[in-house]
């Protein structure tokens, strides 16, 4: 959808309120001042983690569009491009990416988080095929002790600061329950199965791309590690195989400050209390994390391109149920089973009219756009 059509919907919050006056338009009688439409428009655009195709940006590129007029405030990288199933969607080579990163950042008004999973070894997309450094799962990382841990972190952290590449979606702190896990266990993603391990390699890697100007986010929340299944194919419950000590890693590190950023699986934990996936669960995002943790940093989803939501959901219904669970920043990877140039203008419209019809409350978005912009600030 055009921009343009979406100015109806903005006049019409804006006509919910005159000056210095708050008119209810939901039941939680949201204020809507006659600025609300640009702080709103602001805020969602920052809530947006956003995949592209391209390796380079010029002035009619989608994603450029997509960031000077829907004020998109983060990125997110891929080497692969699913629907098609070829290869350089984003990265092609060191020189390259330096540069794409660097375009990008010369189209925002403020910082943006440009990210990528870059754990070592078998999920890593920056290849060493491509003429970036070679790098170790974290298993065999572990396994050969703490030096190697810290070469490898150190080797991911400046690959990433010398491409632009400010925000790695790594550590991950899946505790290795299921050594044949599929996503986990088989690839070599989890540090070790004793979790004290898991937190102590974890917190290795935190200092050292926080050394290098990078924010780490610990994944997948409340734990991925004793998952038979794959959430890139569908719904995986793991009520009868999760243990509470996959959450001592987080425990841990939130409590001593070191986390920026959690991202939240897609898993069904009916420990938890419902039987959601956990990215859109109250229960474990808002009550778990937030209220029983102490987190208060920026939480992300899990890529809501997954088979695990959009089997079960429509693209606007798992937007709306991330933002309630208590989401700040939305993964839209536009890299699932198919590509919509135009997901961006959806997702906004979406929250925008969510909003008018007090589904949404525009504070709770105002709360995660400030949460986004605080963790910006921290960057070098």
């Amino acid at each position: 959808m055009a921009f343009n059509k979406l100015i109806p919907l903005f006049v019409t919050l804006c006509g919910f309120a005159a000056c210095g006056q708050n008119v209810p338009n939901s039941p939680n009688d949201i204020p809507t001042p006659a600025t609300a439409t640009t702080q709103l428009l602001d805020d969602i655009g920052e809530m947006l983690l956003v995949g592209f195709r391209g390796t380079t940006v010029d002035d009619k590129s989608t994603i450029v569009r997509d960031i000077r007029d829907y004020h998109v405030g983060s990125i997110i990288l891929f080497e692969y491009d699913a629907p098609t199933g070829t290869r350089h969607r984003n990265i092609q080579s060191p020189q390259q990416i330096k540069k794409l990163c660097a375009d990008l950042q010369k189209y925002a008004d403020n910082n943006l988080l440009i990210g990528v999973d870059q754990e070592g070894g078998n999920v890593a997309r920056l290849r060493s095929k491509d003429g970036f450094p070679s790098t170790m799962t974290a298993q065999a990382s572990a396994q050969a002790g703490d030096n190697a841990v810290e070469q490898n972190a150190t080797t991911v952290a400046t690959e990433l600061s010398q491409a632009g590449i400010n925000l790695n979606f790594a550590p991950c702190v899946d505790v290795n329950v299921n050594p044949q896990s599929p996503v986990i266990g088989k690839l070599g993603r989890s540090f070790s199965a004793n979790p004290d391990e898991v937190t102590h390699y974890a917190r290795i890697w935190i200092t050292l791309q926080r050394e290098k100007g990078i924010i780490s986010c610990l994944k997948h929340f409340p734990g991925h590690g004793s998952a038979s299944g794959d959430t890139h194919a569908g719904l995986v419950d793991v009520t009868n195989t999760w243990q509470e000590n996959e959450l001592q890693p987080y425990r841990e590190l939130i409590a001593s400050g070191e986390v920026d950023m959690v991202m939240v699986a897609h898993v069904i934990n009916r420990q938890f209390g419902d039987s959601l996936p956990a990215s859109l669960s109250p229960l474990v995002v808002t009550e778990k994390l937030r209220n029983q943790l102490g987190f208060n940093g920026v939480v992300v989803t899990d890529d809501l391109a997954m088979g695990a939501i959009t089997q079960q959901y429509g693209f606007e219904e798992a937007i709306k149920m991330a933002i309630l669970a208590g989401c700040d920043l939305l993964c839209l990877s536009n890299n699932g089973n198919s590509y919509d140039p135009d997901m961006v203008p959806r997702a906004v419209e979406a929250i925008l009219e969510f909003v008018q019809e007090g589904t949404l409350n525009a504070e709770d978005i105002h709360t995660s756009a400030q949460r986004i912009r605080a963790l910006k600030a921290t960057l070098k």
